[in-house]
């Protein structure tokens, strides 16, 4: 396989760690990464010396460290390059058929099972008996195969690679051992047997969600189980910077609602996948806060750069990122919320970034205008371009409307002529 080229490592040691977040919180991380990149001269994230993903930000630090730069993934969600494979974000959500079948032809057996320890009293109640019928259960619902096919494509192209230990950079790939409840870093300290889209395969299988991947015998699920972003592993591999990007921020809609941005509604009318994201990001928000408190302590030296939505910022937990609309809506939205971001906190973020070599470019936080889609060199999907296409339909739609109201009065018109004819 050919091995992938070897670039200039940044001096001083520089890590990047990804939360996961599911396809919508990957395509947010997609616009923060882009708006970062603009945002520091000289240095882009393809050069940073150690990557660590979990869950859907495994899949976008491989794709780093392969060096597919922000530019190139941000066309990839809305725009097919030559020679490159699309985001889809409907290879996450395939049925799976062969999880669902293997668990139902268990079903027979496993209710002879319940009625024979029933009947032989080795159970007292029915009730207590029938639960062995929980194991016709699927393990998950999705089948996460497409997932792995999907990366293992796009790394076998262009000089690319699935293989750890063919990449110039260090990658980790965070998952947790289902059998031992720990965490396991494939790509780091020697772990690094399993190919890459495999990895990525496991670290994105949320348990409900996706069934447990097997590797060497053991099943591993997501690695956001024990931590949401495992920052520590770039810092204990040396980075001295690391930027962590989080796209997973319980919302908080009551200053929307005030201002009659959104209805009033509780998040249960929703339903369960509503309820779900909530609880998912309380829960792992605040194990994430405590984390980061810690590092002062443990790596006084490092310094660490945490981008994230506001808790008010509705726009990426109520988008749907099957519309291709939503979709760029929302990697317009990450890349402006982090530029925004970043500017809020330029005297602290500034100086942080110099100690390192660094340089923010305050030309890009100040413009407003600055565009994500003129960034990569599609400006038809610029506001610009929104705006022409609106005033296109705007013109479209006038044209329509003249042309029926012609139709309609001819047609009353014929009317009326068809009712004086027929009372002569």
């Amino acid at each position: 396989m050919t091995r992938v080229a070897t670039r200039r490592s940044p001096v001083p040691p520089i890590g990047l760690a990804l939360a996961g977040g599911a396809p919508g919180g990957a395509i947010y991380e997609i616009g923060a990464m882009r708006a970062l990149d603009e945002a520091i001269d000289g240095f882009d994230l393809t050069e940073c010396s150690t990557y660590v993903g979990v869950s859907a930000g495994a899949f976008l630090t491989a794709c780093l460290a392969n060096g597919l730069s922000t530019d190139q993934q941000v066309r990839a969600i809305v725009k097919r390059d030559p020679g490159e494979h699309p985001f889809v974000p409907e290879i996450f959500f395939h049925p799976a058929v062969k999880e669902v079948g293997k668990r139902l032809l268990k079903t027979p057996g496993l209710l002879v099972k319940a009625l024979k320890d029933y009947a032989t009293g080795r159970e007292k109640r029915l009730i207590d008996a029938l639960t062995v019928l929980g194991q016709s259960l699927p393990t998950g619902i999705f089948d996460n195969d497409p997932v792995r096919d999907y990366v293992a494509r796009i790394f076998s192209i262009k000089g690319r690679t699935d293989d750890f230990n063919e990449l110039g950079r260090k990658l980790t790939v965070v998952t947790t051992d289902l059998e031992s409840g720990e965490s396991m870093r494939f790509g780091y300290l020697g772990w690094s047997h399993a190919p890459i889209s495999v990895a990525v395969q496991a670290s994105t299988a949320l348990p409900g969600l996706y069934p447990p991947v097997e590797i060497n015998g053991r099943y591993f699920v997501d690695g956001i189980l024990l931590k949401t972003m495992h920052a520590s592993v770039a810092l204990e591999a040396g980075a001295e910077l690391v930027f962590c990007i989080n796209p997973l921020v319980p919302v908080d809609t009551r200053k929307a609602v005030q201002q009659n941005v959104l209805r009033r509604a509780p998040v249960t009318r929703r339903g369960l996948p509503t309820v779900l994201s909530q609880t998912i990001r309380t829960m792992i928000h605040s194990r994430m806060s405590l984390g980061l408190r810690a590092y002062d302590n443990l790596y006084p030296d490092a310094d660490v750069v945490l981008i994230e939505p506001r808790r008010d910022d509705h726009e990426d937990f109520f988008s749907n990122i099957f519309s291709f609309a939503s979709r760029q809506a929302v990697c317009e939205h990450a890349f402006e919320a982090t530029r925004k971001s970043l500017l809020a906190r330029c005297d602290q973020v500034g100086p942080m970034l110099e100690r390192h070599g660094l340089r923010l470019n305050t030309d890009f936080l100040h413009d407003t205008t600055r565009d994500v889609w003129e960034s990569v060199g599609l400006p038809e999907l610029s506001a610009n371009g929104h705006e022409e296409a609106e005033g296109q339909e705007s013109d479209a739609e006038q044209n329509l409307s003249g042309d029926l109201e012609s139709l309609l009065e001819r047609v009353e018109k014929l009317a009326a002529a068809r009712t004086a004819a027929a009372r002569s």
